[in-house]
């Protein structure tokens, strides 16, 4: 695809624009689409696959079609709302939902519709065995090591065996999107189809742009849900290393999540709490604030399907030190963006950095040509021309 990723121009390498692959489907016949989704973008646990979401959806909603997400109930949030221009409906627990939405959609409960996305995020919906429309899915990675985290005792296992084994059958036929071509990789390793898996990378949004100063002493970010997989506990212990070389160096930790208290009291235990700040979850503009004054943006995860707070770092010119897995080998170009490591070298690293500003330079320059080079709008083109696709297939074998 060709396009500006600072205007929104953006079409297709046959000049085709997101207007024009809507319009298409609305000519022939799609103008309701349904969306399933665990949880939705104002749910305390939202993260990158919400934001995700959201992107295509409300640009879906801007040019007509009519949108409807449905996703688990989260406290504090009503059962319905409208985002954006797109309808939500939260309803059923975060495992009930699977079988409610199944039987609300199989039962037209939820009204008719003429297309469907599907976005697989650990759990399967298993459209391919009720939903007789063009459909798609997304799925942003599989969870692998990460079901231990998730689950207890042998659901882990149970999960990663649903995951792995049980549902990829089920769905090698149809087309799925994903983000980054490692996650395209391991679709395949477990039995999808190569010709059936696209990859889209994912966007960063035009306000992620560099601006302001750094702070005058080395300080690293580290963004994201404050879960098992992200591995806080880990950034911090690596922060409390690289101390030992960069005595001034502080770290902010941006996140809300199950692993709070747990990370506080790592915190107090070891008397780091001059030095590490958890802030909780703040606004855009205070997250660009501190991307754009941080040295580094960090991450410890041991599974990613991508790294957003990685490439919205990129898109205000900071590089990036992170675990080396195969998420973050899309998120970050190794040497040119960032540094990537294995786990336990990521203290060494960190205060191999602050230490070389030059090199820190270097790679900041190579962050912000590469965050400029990721939109949102490229990402939603390839995700719709993906169900445009999946539409002329079903309609070509329909006659």
């Amino acid at each position: 695809m060709i396009g500006d990723a600072t205007t929104g121009s953006t079409t297709d390498a046959a000049g085709r624009d997101l207007a024009w692959y809507v319009d298409d489907l609305r000519r022939r016949g799609i103008h309701r689409v349904h969306v399933l989704a665990w949880r939705d973008l104002d749910d305390v646990d939202a993260g990158g696959s919400e934001i995700h979401a959201d992107e295509v959806m409300w640009r879906w909603a801007e040019l007509g079609l009519d949108v409807l997400h449905r996703t688990s109930f989260a406290e504090g949030l009503p059962h319905e709302a409208d985002r954006n221009g797109y309808r939500v409906v939260r309803r059923g627990s975060r495992y009930s939902v699977f079988a409610r939405t199944v039987a609300a959609e199989v039962s037209r409960r939820m009204g008719p519709y003429d297309a469907l996305v599907e976005i697989w995020n650990g759990v399967p919906w298993f459209s391919p065995v009720w939903c007789r429309r063009p459909r798609l899915t997304v799925l942003h990675h599989v969870h692998g090591p990460m079901w231990d985290q998730m689950l207890p005792g042998p659901l882990g296992p149970l999960g990663r065996f649903v995951e792995t084994r049980v549902a990829p059958p089920f769905y090698r036929r149809g087309l799925t999107i994903t983000g980054a071509e490692s996650s395209r990789e391991e679709l395949i390793e477990i039995g999808f189809r190569p010709e059936r898996v696209v990859s889209v990378p994912y966007g960063v949004h035009a306000r992620f742009r560099p601006g302001g100063e750094r702070t005058s002493h080395p300080s690293v970010v580290a963004v994201g849900r404050l879960a098992p997989v992200k591995r806080f506990d880990r950034v911090i212990r690596a922060v409390i290393e690289a101390r030992r070389t960069v005595p001034d160096l502080t770290l902010t930790i941006v996140g809300r999540g199950p692993l709070y208290d747990d990370l506080r009291r790592q915190i107090d235990s070891v008397g780091a709490d001059a030095f590490v700040r958890l802030a909780g979850r703040i606004d855009d503009d205070e997250l660009i604030g501190l991307y754009r004054s941080s040295w580094l943006v960090v991450s410890g995860s041991i599974a990613e399907g991508w790294g957003l707070s990685l490439t919205e770092g990129a898109g205000c010119g900071t590089p990036a030190l992170a675990t080396d897995i195969r998420g973050h080998r899309n998120s970050v170009l190794d040497g040119e963006t960032g540094v990537l490591v294995e786990p336990d070298r990521l203290g060494a690293a960190l205060a191999e950095l602050l230490t070389d500003r030059s090199r820190l330079d270097r790679l900041a320059a190579g962050a912000r040509r590469w965050g400029a080079s990721l939109s949102w709008e490229r990402s939603v083109l390839g995700l719709t021309a993906g169900l445009h696709a999946e539409v002329l297939r079903s309609q070509r074998a329909a006659n």
